[in-house]
């Protein structure tokens, strides 16, 4: 995917960073010289008095410019929050789709990823590349994944809650983010798809609510196949089996269901790619 003295750009297009998180910005500016790639940071880091970087139009462009520019490779965004659903009606999709070149960002950059995916049928990438500074076996695989084309960081270890088979192209990401979609030219078509969900900050009552809602947009009755991710609040207050049967309430038992604890808000965190097909199979 990457080469050495590859051009890469750092963006933020949900919340500004806080100007406390400066020195993780500088510590990953020097993981990623080491890897012998060259970081070119957007000049809309930190966040202003309302939390953002900057104005929506002003993200949307910085995020075009980076997308234009062939000597960039591929682009990063390092943000989450609430407000990156701002600057999807700016996004020049067009540009987009004939500079196709992978972008990454989790959480709540969620609705860019989806967004991209669903306007132009490029794929994208839900991953936090900060997670790069926490640990040098973070660094060894995403070095392995993305200079070296291993699947070190690609890997997906699953089990199976319903059914035995999922496959189909995979949507979603963090769920109170990606229902910001819902209603919109945004949101992508669930037929046939395996949806994906995770959380971090979701409490149980949470999950339900957008569980519903999910159900009431007529989701369950669309997609191929459920993928569940981590939700870390709610994981650290309840067994995985009480999860499990809060979201078999909601999901007709014909839909297949697989859990996996290595994709979310987790450090050590796989990617996941948006658009792309899957098929996990239940081992016999």
């Amino acid at each position: 995917m990457l080469n050495k003295n590859d051009k890469i750009a750092i963006v933020v297009c949900s919340n500004g960073k806080k100007i406390e998180d400066k020195n993780k910005l500088k510590k990953l500016e020097r993981v990623l010289k080491n890897m012998d790639l060259i970081p070119v940071f957007s000049q809309y880091i930190y966040e202003d008095f309302f939390g953002r970087s900057t104005s929506a139009k002003v993200r949307s462009n910085e995020l075009i410019k980076f997308f234009e520019d062939k000597n960039i490779k591929a682009i990063f965004d390092i943000s989450g929050g609430d407000i990156a659903n701002e600057i999807l009606e700016f996004l020049d999709y067009k540009i987009i789709k004939e500079n196709n070149k992978p972008f990454f960002g989790y959480s709540d950059v969620s609705v860019i990823l989806n967004a991209i995916t669903t306007k132009t049928e490029n794929k994208t990438y839900l991953y936090q590349i900060l997670n790069i500074i926490e640990s040098e076996e973070i660094r060894e695989k995403f070095q392995k994944s993305l200079l070296e084309n291993k699947e070190d960081l690609f890997y997906c270890s699953y089990k199976f809650l319903q059914g035995e088979t999922l496959e189909g192209k995979i949507v979603g990401g963090n769920i109170r983010c990606f229902l910001k979609l819902a209603g919109t030219q945004y949101f992508p078509n669930l037929d046939n798809k395996v949806l994906f969900i995770e959380g971090l900050g979701t409490t149980i009552q949470g999950l339900i609510t957008h569980l519903a809602q999910l159900k009431q947009l007529g989701a369950f009755e669309n997609i191929s196949g459920l993928l569940i991710g981590t939700f870390t609040k709610i994981e650290r207050e309840y067994s995985l089996s009480d999860i499990e049967n809060i979201i078999k309430d909601f999901v007709p038992k014909n839909i297949p269901i697989a859990k996996t604890q290595d994709i979310g808000h987790s450090k050590n965190s796989q990617v996941l790619i948006i658009g792309k097909n899957i098929r996990y199979q239940l081992s016999k």
